[in-house]
Order: structure tokens, then C-alpha cells, then sequence
């Protein structure tokens, strides 16, 4: 039976504001962590996704940002222990239209107020996020600051926004990634569509920039022993356990932040990818993956106006002039231009605006997409991605026999 949420009807909860540092102040009320004297900063992004709030939640890619639902009803199906994509609530603060009154789902087990509460984040409700999310695709995605306090006015939070730093420039995965190795298991379970893992054991290396856990279960599914390891790793290290086969392939997470700030790990990336072909090792990389493996080339990358964020983005696939729906989470985009002169292949291009969704080096079994073909939420059309890493291990692997 549906449980009534604590957070029942608006009227119980306290004022909640959200002021853009282009002046906007949007009143509303609060939930979630209420009473708590919060007043956080973050970059306002907007996702148009109608389901999977939770997973964007804990997405680690929103850290240091002020997630926008333009879907206009959330919380409908509550909070459950298993639709998470890292160990917390990741976002600065979160934007609705309407809190669901009840929540509904057989593996709810707390309502979206309660969630947000026990994680220390603030959610601000009864905001016109039509209005909202047309003036950030006018204006580009800006800082903001989300508070119930009373003690403030709006022209001192509007400075507050205004005084937050950009997101260009910052290096967050730092606060996000691994500090230490770790192995991963677990596998989609119930989730996993038809998979039939060959005869023999991979072994993957993940530099962890913020990977959401949907991404390891994949690769997981498909008969593979994952070792997560921080993303400053170094290159001789990683070089040194692929010539003792100790891992057949390298993964590159998704993660936050500006991908040119990343420093450590496109030095990394850059050794390991100077080699002679027969020496590069498989790789793969998802979305600040793909930017960082295209900074680690020459190629540049830039800050796109709005972003892409949600679960209905259409890419097309130019090598085989296919058109995937796909989930898409980044406010940064690899320079098509840049990619070319440094003799990166591009090989996906985002159908809305152009940009450049997924490149491969032509002489090595390197290969990326600014998109998340584990898709969690979203569709699946992009999960064969996952297949040709394998594909492309196993083949280096009987090579090398």
C-alpha cells in the first residue's frame, strides 16, 4: 500500500528559495535537509528525464551542481537502498515543481523528503521549472544558491551566487574518485539483459574519476574482474601490470568538473597512449572518459552553454549510420576540429546540436563516448559499447598467445 510521505503537502514545509546569480529569485518551499541553516552554492543544471531522479542523485557527476527536474512530479515512487550510483547523495542541492504527496514502489522503503534529509541535502519544491529551465537555455547554466533561511535576503544570496566559483576551471574529481584500489563484483543481477560471458576471466583497470556503479555492473555482467583504482595512478605503474598480465584492458570512468583540469590523469592517458600500437593496451572511456582520453591526444575541449542531460539525447552512429536514443549527463564537449588535426576518428555526433559524442584512435584499440550507454536511467541502445571492449581484449588476448 502507498505510505504517506512526511512531506505531505507543501503547507508543512518551510519558505525554500533558489537565486541565480543573474538576479532571478524563485520562492517555493523547502524539504528535505530543512532547519539545517543551509545556503548552498552550486551550478544550476537542468535534466529531462521523466524517471531515474534518484540515480541522478547520486550520480557523482552532479557534485558541485543544483540538479533541475524538468519532469514536473517527482518523488512519486519514493527512495529505495538499491537505485544508486554511488555511496551518497552527490548533487549541492535539488529543484522540483511538485513533491509527490504519497510515494509508491514495492522497494521503497523512505519518501523523497526523508531521503534528502538523512543525506544533508536540500530540496527546493514549488518552483516554475518551465520558467527556470527556459531562462538557463537562454542564459547557459549559471551559479546559484538554494537555502531556507530567513535570515538572509535576496539580493545577499544573489551575491552568493554571483561569488560562487564556475565550474570551468575546477578539478572535483578529487572528491569523488577512489583514494585507494578496490575490486569490484557485483554484477546487474535481475536487471541484466541476455549475456553469455566466453570461457575465461578479463581483468579490467578503472581509473575512478566518479564512476556510477551501473557502469562496473556492466562490465561486471560481462565476464569481468574490475580493479578500481584512483585516477592519479601513474602510467608506469598501469604499464608495468599490463606487460605482466596482470589486466587485459583500462577503463576511464565519468566524473565532474572541467575534464582540462584533470591533470594527473591526461598525463597518464598521454604516456600510455604514445606507444606503438602492438603496446596500447584495450581502453575505453565514458563521457569525462572520452574527454580526458581526447585531451590526452592534443585534441580541446569546451564548455557547452546548457548541456546535455537526459535520457532521450539522439546520437548517430557514422560508422554504421545508426541512430541511438541515449542517457547523457555533461556540461563539457571535446572540439571536433582539434580531434581531427591530432588524427582522432570521430564516430558518433550528437543529433540536436553537432557535437562530438564518441571518437576511436584509428591505429590502436582505443575507442570513447561522451554518452552512458549503461544507461541508468535510459534506454539501451548503446550497451553493445560494453560488448566490443570485450570483443576488443579478447582479441589482444589470443593475439598475444
Amino acid at each position: 500500500m502507498p505510505q504517506p510521505s512526511t512531506a505531505s503537502t507543501s503547507q508543512s514545509l518551510p519558505a525554500g528559495r533558489l537565486a541565480l546569480q543573474n538576479g532571478l529569485v524563485f520562492h517555493g518551499f523547502a524539504f528535505g535537509a530543512i532547519g539545517k541553516g543551509l545556503a548552498v552554492s552550486g551550478e544550476v543544471v537542468f535534466n529531462t528525464a521523466m524517471s531515474g531522479y534518484q540515480e541522478s542523485l547520486t550520480d557523482p557527476s552532479y557534485t558541485g551542481q543544483i540538479l533541475v527536474q524538468t519532469f514536473p512530479l517527482i518523488g512519486n515512487t519514493g527512495a529505495n537502498p538499491e537505485d544508486v550510483e554511488s555511496r551518497k547523495v552527490q548533487v549541492s542541492g535539488f529543484v522540483i515543481r511538485e513533491l509527490a504527496r504519497v510515494h509508491s514502489n514495492f522497494r521503497a522503503d523512505r519518501s523523497l523528503h526523508e531521503y534528502l534529509a538523512q543525506a544533508g541535502v536540500l530540496g527546493i519544491g514549488g518552483i516554475d521549472t518551465r520558467a527556470l529551465t527556459k531562462d538557463l537555455r537562454s542564459t547557459g547554466s549559471m551559479q546559484g544558491v538554494v537555502t531556507d533561511r530567513v535570515d538572509l535576503s535576496d539580493e545577499q544570496l544573489v551575491e552568493m551566487a554571483r561569488k560562487a566559483p564556475s565550474m570551468a576551471g575546477r578539478n572535483l574529481v578529487p572528491l569523488v574518485g577512489c583514494s585507494s584500489r578496490q575490486t569490484w563484483s557485483e554484477t546487474l543481477g535481475e536487471w541484466a539483459t541476455e549475456h553469455k560471458p566466453q570461457a575465461g576471466r578479463l581483468k579490467v583497470l578503472t581509473l575512478d574519476c566518479g564512476a556510477k556503479s551501473n557502469i562496473l555492473r556492466n562490465l561486471a555482467d560481462r565476464g569481468c574482474d574490475l580493479l578500481v583504482v584512483p585516477h592519479d595512478t601513474p602510467a608506469s605503474e598501469i604499464m608495468r601490470m599490463y606487460r605482466a598480465g596482470e589486466i587485459d584492458g583500462l577503463f576511464i570512468s565519468n566524473g565532474p568538473g572541467d575534464p582540462a583540469e584533470v591533470k594527473a590523469t591526461i598525463e597518464t592517458l598521454r604516456t600510455l597512449l604514445s606507444g606503438e600500437p602492438a603496446a596500447v593496451m584495450p581502453t575505453f572511456g565514458i563521457c569525462l572518459g572520452h574527454q580526458l582520453l581526447a585531451l590526452a591526444v592534443g585534441a580541446k575541449t569546451f564548455k557547452l552553454k546548457f548541456g546535455h542531460r537526459g535520457i532521450n539525447q539522439p546520437v548517430l552512429n557514422t560508422t554504421n549510420g545508426r541512430v541511438e536514443i541515449t542517457s547523457q549527463n555533461h556540461g563539457f564537449a571535446v572540439d571536433p576540429d582539434s580531434l581531427r588535426a591530432v588524427g582522432g576518428e570521430p564516430t558518433h555526433t550528437h543529433l540536436n546540436d553537432g557535437t562530438l559524442a564518441g571518437f576511436r584512435l584509428k591505429d590502436k584499440p582505443v575507442f570513447c563516448v561522451q554518452y552512458h550507454p549503461e544507461a541508468s536511467p535510459g534506454p539501451h541502445d548503446a550497451s553493445y559499447l560494453f560488448d566490443q571492449f570485450v570483443d576488443s581484449m579478447r582479441s589482444r588476448r589470443s593475439a598475444a598467445r
